[in-house]
């Protein structure tokens, strides 16, 4: 088993990862890499809760603000780099943090994603534009023909999973299911899981407070500067797609800030039923320990293993 040793804290929005990752990469003197799939873009530091001028002077990030809205990544592309900057980092180091809430990402760089090939821009853009005129039924009874394999599996109200198999039927003349063989890959190196947990009210608490803080902070005011771009993909996520609603004058601004504190708790349940699938986890209770007794905690985990 190698020295090298990739520890990665994840946990549901909210959970409080930032300051135990913080601490943990100055205990073992890391640097830390993001594995939050809209912190990686420029512009939107407020609702994706990307690390402050101060918690990036703390500790070297990687993969924070990086991205301007308008680039396209994904996580294939994201395993590529990790893994990149990972050989580099442990030519000089035995111990690398990485941590978010990104589920793809995460699993990208642990497992491995499968060699499915990138989506040229025309074949992207031409699926784009069926979605917005023609409608997600349509695109499933013709995922439902050309790969019924993947069809009886697919979540049918998850219109970014339909597009992107679509996507791939076009491009290559084959099946989506053809290039899904969910083999985890080897690395080089091992690889420590810990997940922060707290009970689901004193989680969904911490959720709603982090919402009014965002507020306070001036996320409307950063909704405001990046509504000309509220077609891209980036600005598909919670908090951005509801006050978009407010400036479009479909909602008042109270509505859209209580569905951004329930889309934020309906994320937060997913992201946990994600995570009950990986047995690798080693789970610690962030409403009964420190961030000191987590690290003894984890530390002690790493040794024994």
């Amino acid at each position: 088993m190698s020295s090298k040793t990739l520890i990665v804290i994840l946990g549901p929005t909210g959970v409080g990862k930032t300051e135990l990752t913080l601490q943990l990469a100055e205990h073992f003197q890391s640097p830390v890499i993001n594995a939050d799939s809209r912190q990686i873009y420029k512009d939107i530091e407020i609702g994706t809760a990307a690390p402050t001028t101060e918690e990036l002077a703390r500790v070297k990030h990687y993969f924070v603000h990086t991205l301007n809205l308008d680039e396209y990544y994904s996580a294939a592309e994201y395993e590529k780099d990790v893994l990149s900057l990972l050989d580099d980092l442990f030519k000089k180091q035995d111990v690398v943090v990485l941590s978010g809430g990104s589920m793809m990402y995460i699993d990208a760089v642990t497992k491995g994603i499968d060699d499915i090939p990138t989506v040229d821009d025309e074949t992207r853009e031409h699926l784009k534009r069926r979605f917005e005129e023609e409608g997600l039924d349509v695109l499933l009874s013709e995922l439902k023909l050309l790969d019924p394999e993947y069809y009886d599996i697919v979540d049918k109200k998850n219109h970014k999973r339909v597009v992107h198999a679509l996507e791939i039927c076009y491009m290559t003349g084959k099946t989506y299911t053809s290039f899904r063989k969910n083999i985890t890959k080897e690395r080089p190196f091992r690889i420590m899981k810990f997940g922060l947990q707290r009970e689901r009210e004193n989680l969904f608490s911490r959720i709603n407070k982090r919402v009014d803080q965002m507020m306070n902070d001036g996320l409307m005011d950063e909704v405001k500067r990046v509504y000309d771009k509220k077609e891209l993909n980036s600005l598909n996520t919670v908090g951005y797609k509801e006050l978009f609603k407010v400036l479009d004058g479909e909602w008042e601004l109270q509505m859209a800030v209580e569905r951004i504190k329930k889309n934020t708790r309906v994320y937060a349940k997913k992201q946990m039923t994600w995570y009950k699938h990986d047995e690798d986890i080693h789970w610690l209770n962030a409403d009964a320990m420190s961030t000191k007794e987590m690290i003894i905690a984890i530390e002690n985990e790493i040794i024994i293993q």
